[in-house]
């Protein structure tokens, strides 16, 4: 069995992991295929602040993103409809207050990638406020010491590949199909 629709679900999908894993658009793919809305936490954030994301962090600090972050997830996975797939920030599922709603309230998917991926998929990106005018390499190699165990939190993992779209989107719904027939056993 596939899942096809949105009938096999019945909360929000939340892609987690770092920056260049994929959560953007494998979500966005996964919500087309399932025939369900698409939201990306940071174009919320951006909207609800009438600025970027780089702009945020450089005038107010992470904490305050962060804050406001917290604000908006909770909104989206609170707002109608509520199966929808959500892409979050790299540093969303960090944080201890947004990780426990959203264990709560969604299915999580982290997707995970190696050093060579995340490198190559966020260099030449002027929108990783973490990223600007450091040695990239080394900040990803630090961000997976220091975050790996947090996403193994989530409901599922999927490994992502420096491969075609459609296949990590095959392995995402596999996964969410394995982790439903898991559920329904319990």
């Amino acid at each position: 069995m596939r899942i096809k629709t949105q009938t096999e679900l019945n909360k929000p999908i939340v892609m987690v992991g770092l920056m260049g894993a994929g959560k953007t658009s494998v979500g966005r793919a996964l919500a087309r295929r399932l025939g369900i809305p698409f939201v990306d936490s940071d174009k919320e954030i951006e909207k609800a602040a009438g600025c970027s994301v780089v702009d945020i962090f450089a005038m107010y600090g992470e904490k305050e993103f962060r804050r406001v972050e917290e604000k908006v997830i909770e909104r989206l996975l609170e707002t109608p409809p509520l199966v929808k797939v959500i892409s979050t920030g790299e540093g969303a599922f960090i944080t201890d207050t947004v990780r426990d709603i959203v264990l709560k309230k969604s299915l999580t998917i982290w997707l995970k990638a190696d050093l060579e991926l995340l490198v190559k998929r966020t260099n030449f990106r002027h929108t990783r406020p973490q990223l600007l005018n450091t040695d990239s390499r080394q900040i990803l190699a630090q961000l997976i010491k220091e975050r790996y165990d947090v996403y193994a939190l989530a409901d599922v993992m999927v490994e992502t590949k420096d491969e075609n779209i459609h296949r990590t989107l095959n392995k995402v719904l596999d996964a969410i199909e394995k982790h439903i027939n898991k559920q329904g056993e319990k």
